[in-house]
């Protein structure tokens, strides 16, 4: 089946753009860290932010988080997703724990529109999951009998040989079985991620995903997030001859409208 990636803000830094401006001020500020928060009203804040991002001094951002529930992606994006290793922290559904018994898959756009390659995906998705089964079954059962020796208690056992199963079986399943992952990035870190996966180029999937991130951060960060998207945002196209050609169309959708 396909599923639809599905994100979540589940929590983040409370007063994320007051907490930047006066990790910032107290840079050049001898005013103790009470005083600097007492000082900031709304629109000093915005004008400040809008200024530190707008010249790029992004060390401020590293203070404020945000953390996200991702569900309805493939492991082929989560094999991307924790390339972004700095400022970034992970946790995702282990196949090693959680049996994945009739698990869903995502089927990539070109391939859901063609009958003839959705039929031999969906063909491939169905042989994988018995061969998951059958391989599950032939180790447990290899299993079960030296537990049940070793631990004396049936219940115990069959957790054991399950778990021991299912951690080879696991090797035969695709890219495209569905996964969960909660993700918590600082804001430096998602400029960074923005920047190339919100871009044309970056593989549709995650593409979709960071897209979905980014409007939500702008929901409770405006201003930080303000010039956060692909590279050719703000600038001229980095990707050279690879570029997509698009750089017109990319700015009206991830520019904020003043």
């Amino acid at each position: 089946m396909n599923t639809k990636c599905k994100v979540t803000l589940i929590t983040h830094t409370p007063e994320p753009e007051k907490i930047i401006a006066a990790a910032a001020k107290l840079c050049y500020s001898s005013s103790d860290i009470g005083a600097l928060l007492e000082d900031l009203d709304e629109e000093g804040v915005k004008s400040f932010i809008d200024k530190l991002a707008g010249l790029g001094h992004e060390s401020p951002f590293e203070h404020i988080s945000f953390t996200f529930g991702i569900e309805g992606v493939s492991r082929s994006l989560t094999h991307q997703l924790v390339r972004h290793r700095i400022g970034s922290s992970y946790s995702q559904k282990s196949q090693r724990y959680v049996t994945e018994g009739s698990f869903d898959y995502i089927i990539p756009p070109d391939i859901e529109e063609s009958p003839e390659a959705k039929a031999i995906y969906m063909k491939a998705m169905e042989e994988q999951q018995k061969a998951y089964d059958q391989l599950a079954e032939i180790l447990f059962n290899k299993h079960y009998p030296q537990f049940l020796t070793e631990v004396k208690s049936e219940k115990k056992a069959k957790s054991m040989a399950e778990k021991k199963a299912i951690e080879d079986a696991r090797y035969v399943l695709p890219n495209a079985c569905e996964t969960k992952i909660v993700v918590t990035m600082n804001a430096r870190a998602l400029f960074n991620f923005f920047h190339h996966r919100c871009c044309n180029r970056a593989q549709w999937e995650i593409r979709d995903m960071a897209t979905e991130m980014l409007m939500l951060v702008r929901e409770v960060a405006p201003t930080v997030f303000k010039y956060s998207g692909p590279n050719c945002l703000n600038g001229p196209c980095p990707e050279g001859a690879m570029t997509c050609g698009l750089i017109k169309e990319v700015r009206e959708k991830y520019r904020v409208q003043e």
